[in-house]
């Protein structure tokens, strides 16, 4: 086992929930509107500071990374802790009751309401309803342009149990576990290699999971540091996690400083030009840091005044909210422009935002109360039951929000005849 040093900061349990968390998917939906909101209204073609509506899609970086971080927290306290391993079963049931009930229905919304899929094939159900309309080339419908990238994280979902029972091993050794995770930038590395090479595309192939394997690492990764520090078993330099988080301020300056670095052509193009390998390559990395600076403030260190914010209850209602926000804005964008006979990239900016927020959020508290919530509890039946060594506690199987924007390649994601993209 690594040289154990005694944890550095006081939390009320180990095993316990970090609800701060919560506030960090309603910052990456919001980005997300605000990234579409943007590319609809031609603001981000047009105007000099159009770029940082383009970059909000960084949105997409927060999700994936904070998805690693939390469905790989509890392999990694099961095993730092002495506990049986999360069962693969539950956790699979649980992803599908927190992810599909909901998803299915805004695709049976959109394909049905939205006059522009008026036209929608058999083939255009089956690949929406099995997240399977990435795998070919335009095939992303009105109103589901978004789902992108959900179709991506259910590949990370899927692989996740076999990846952390390989990564924790038979014993927990923190340093080990973070080497072999952090192999999946590896994986995005020689992804843009072939694209490089010409052998993958950079309109379709930056869309799988590959190209964004290194983020979710980065999460579990920092999943792994941070049970290792709570647990006494972390080596001392995992303490400059704990160090960063005591310094919000100058991580979240850092954090806009290299989004002012994306924003420029380094990044790749703001329209539906294909960026090259290299600037999609860049662009991976730049939102990978940013995605890590923004959550070990809210992730690491002791009690501070940015926990008590981004844990307050509006704040976490607006996490909770937030897959159902990400379902749902696209659809709600393209009714606004229906309904107002707007042409594409017209519209005020900020008008605009407003209305897609406040009808999104409407969409997102019924899918929420109706669908979601209750079939979370139904999942949690029998979570709280005594725990002791052998037993899988059900405490850490905090859930997480789905990521929710267009490809990180294009402003707007795949070129297709959709107005929310």
């Amino acid at each position: 086992m690594s040289t154990a040093a005694a944890p550095t900061v006081s939390e009320p349990s180990v095993t316990g929930r970090l609800p701060a968390l919560d506030a960090l998917r309603a910052i990456g939906a919001v980005a997300v509107v605000g990234h579409h909101i943007g590319f609809q209204t031609a603001v981000t073609m047009n105007t000099t500071w159009g770029g940082w509506l383009a970059r909000l899609d960084v949105g997409v970086a927060i999700f994936f990374v904070l998805s690693g971080f939390l469905l790989f927290r509890p392999w990694a306290l099961n095993a730092a802790t002495g506990l049986a391993r999360p069962r693969a079963k539950r956790y699979l049931w649980r992803r599908a009751l927190r992810i599909l009930p909901a998803y299915w229905l805004a695709v049976v919304v959109c394909l049905i309401v939205l006059p522009q899929n008026g036209q929608a094939s058999v083939g255009d159900w089956i690949r929406h309803l099995t997240f399977t309309q990435i795998y070919q080339p335009g095939q992303l419908r009105a109103g589901l342009s978004q789902t992108w990238s959900l179709a991506t994280e259910v590949v990370f979902y899927l692989l996740l149990p076999l990846v952390a029972v390989l990564a924790v091993g038979r014993s927990w050794r923190p340093v080990r576990t973070i080497v072999i995770v952090s192999g999946s930038a590896l994986l995005t590395a020689g992804w843009l290699t072939l694209m490089g090479l010409g052998w993958l595309d950079t309109a379709l192939h930056t869309m799988w999971f590959p190209s964004y394997a290194a983020w979710f690492g980065a999460g579990m990764a920092l999943a792994a540091a941070h049970v290792a520090l709570r647990t006494g078993t972390a080596p001392a330099a995992f303490r400059v996690l704990d160090d960063l988080a005591s310094a919000p301020v100058t991580c979240w300056a850092a954090a806009v400083g290299l989004m002012a670095i994306a924003t420029t052509p380094v990044a790749g193009p703001r329209d539906l030009t294909e960026p090259t390998a290299a600037e999609f390559g860049v662009k991976l990395a730049l939102y990978l840091v940013i995605a890590a600076l923004i959550l070990i403030p809210v992730a690491f260190g002791g009690p501070s005044r940015a926990k008590e914010i981004f844990g307050s209850s509006s704040a976490r209602w607006l996490g909770a909210v937030s897959y159902g926000l990400f379902l749902w804005h696209p659809m709600v964008i393209e009714l606004i422009y229906l309904v107002d006979d707007r042409p594409l990239f017209t519209g005020g900016l900020l008008n605009t935002f407003a209305l897609t927020m406040a009808f999104s959020l409407v969409y997102a508290a019924v899918s929420y109360y109706g669908i979601e919530r209750p079939l979370q509890l139904l999942g949690s039946q029998g979570r709280r039951r005594p725990t002791g060594r052998g037993q899988t506690p059900g405490t850490p199987a905090t859930d997480v929000a789905a990521p929710a924007t267009t490809p990180p390649t294009v402003a707007a994601g795949t070129p297709v005849p959709t107005v929310g993209g």
